[in-house]
């Protein structure tokens, strides 16, 4: 888990006690829920690596999932400003929502960043590539192996270059997102995914800015 947090730093007694804890997808971004955490609950957390809150009408620590078994394992815990408010990331193990969205503020659609499909993506391809069910596309191309994944990537390539040239948009988006989903999976088929891409692109801004 990603953090330098010490609880006693944080501003426990403007909440008697409680600090409101901001959930998000690890990953895409995504709001998954609201909680609330008293240092107790943190500590437990940070300890535990699963997301665990106050429950103040329960009136005791609760670890989100420990009946359905819908936890948040906890990824990273940062703090405002003000050192009274928590921002965790986390990455959901089934829906957030006891109503059985992905998040609490509504469908994934309706809430997630516009980008973070991407990261959606990627962990379809990736459980695609574990799992390897019968009659998927994309367990065709993992059998395939690795030349014939960087093949399709390469046709795509060329199917983008050629919509941009001589296509409409409506084309040009089409074969981009051919591209894009052809070199998640070859990506994944090395064992790599988009974060790492993501990560070489922002070392690269940072040292360009």
């Amino acid at each position: 888990m990603k953090t330098s947090i010490d609880p006693a730093a944080l501003d426990w007694a403007k909440g008697d006690g409680l600090l409101p804890a901001v959930v998000q997808h690890h990953l895409s971004g995504e709001v998954l829920m609201l909680g609330y955490m008293n240092r107790e609950a943190l500590e437990q957390t940070l300890r535990d690596g699963k997301v665990t809150f106050y429950s103040r009408s329960k009136a005791r620590l609760w670890t989100k999932g420990e009946s359905s078994g819908h936890v948040l394992a906890s990824k990273s815990v940062r703090i405002d400003c003000d050192a009274d408010t928590l921002l965790i990331g986390a990455e959901p193990h089934g829906p957030t929502c006891h109503l059985g969205t992905s998040s609490c503020f509504g469908q994934s659609e309706e809430v997630r960043p516009p980008l973070g499909f991407l990261a959606e993506l990627d962990a379809v391809v990736a459980q695609r590539n574990a799992e390897r069910p019968a009659g998927s596309y994309t367990t065709q191309l993992f059998e395939g192996g690795i030349r014939r994944i960087a093949q399709k990537v390469g046709e795509e390539g060329v199917e983008t270059a050629l919509a941009a040239a001589v296509q409409g948009d409506e084309e040009l988006l089409g074969e981009a997102a051919d591209l894009v989903f052809h070199l998640t999976v070859l990506l994944r088929a090395r064992g790599l995914g988009l974060a790492d891409v993501v990560s070489v692109l922002a070392k690269r801004h940072a040292v360009r800015g």
